[in-house]
């Protein structure tokens, strides 16, 4: 696998409407990775920037790390490549650099009798973004469907061999499902294993990924390699550890496959 740039951008959670425009900046201030997800739904935006600046001859694609994630909703093996497509044509690209699954969890599916007619889900979902990205329960708890992610992670595979995607990940999984995932019979593609808080990861080797739509803010958060924490300024951060995480997607601890029942 070719080398990640080591910061990139985050869309997660970014305002609509300005996340083109901090794309562009992005771009102009010396980023080439960028974090997508279906889920994001900005990956059209993200996308618009990306192609303003490559006709503008500021950046080719080649040299872009362009990542993106399979949302939970089209875990059954037919719909992975529905999805991945989906992604492209909003990032208007021919490929990602990166596919991952967002998590290990697959949830049931908006229409079941859909996944014979591609072409009819691939429009309604076009036409009703979000609506069923988070199936509920009467208790409001996530609906799981019957996927399990080794079967998920063949259709992952399959994208790799057709050219989609040149290399597939997860994203989430705890250290045993990492395992039986690796340990998988007949696995043809291993996964893929994202300024003082950014300098910190990056001297602890961790690719990092800032998200911000502010153009100040954008062009601060790279200029990061002209400077070093001594041992003393890292480890006075790594005394402030709480054994915390912060995103534990609680609606989703009834799944079999729910990642943070363990510690890692």
């Amino acid at each position: 696998m070719e080398d990640i740039p080591t910061v990139g951008l985050g869309t997660w959670k970014a305002a609509p409407g300005k996340v083109t425009e901090a794309v562009k900046v992005t771009i102009d201030a010396g980023y080439r990775h960028f974090d997508c997800a279906y889920f994001y739904h900005n990956e059209h935006e993200v996308g618009a920037g990306i192609r303003h600046k490559i006709r503008e001859g500021v950046v080719r694609r080649e040299d872009l790390f362009i990542a993106s994630k399979l949302w939970c909703t089209w875990y059954t093996k037919p719909l992975v490549r529905i999805a991945c497509c989906r992604s492209l044509k909003a990032l208007k690209l021919k490929y990602l650099d990166l596919y991952l699954m967002h998590w290990p969890m697959g949830f049931k599916s908006p229409h079941t009798a859909w996944i014979m007619i591609p072409s009819k889900l691939l429009s309604f979902c076009f036409s009703h973004p979000r609506a069923y990205d988070l199936p509920l329960d009467c208790t409001n708890m996530v609906i799981p469907s019957d996927t399990d992610f080794l079967d998920t992670w063949e259709a992952m595979e399959d994208l790799v061999s057709t050219g989609l995607v040149k290399n597939i990940g997860v994203s989430n999984f705890n250290h045993e499902q990492l395992e039986r995932l690796l340990n998988k019979p007949g696995l043809r593609f291993k996964p893929v294993t994202n300024q003082i808080l950014i300098r910190f990861q990056i001297q602890r080797n961790v690719i990092v990924i800032p998200k911000s739509i502010t153009p100040s803010r954008i062009k601060e958060n790279i200029q990061v390699f002209d400077f070093e924490l001594t041992q003393h300024n890292m480890d006075s951060i790594l005394s402030l550890d709480r054994n915390l995480r912060l995103a534990t997607f609680p609606i989703t601890k009834n799944h079999k496959d729910y990642p943070f029942h363990i510690e890692y």
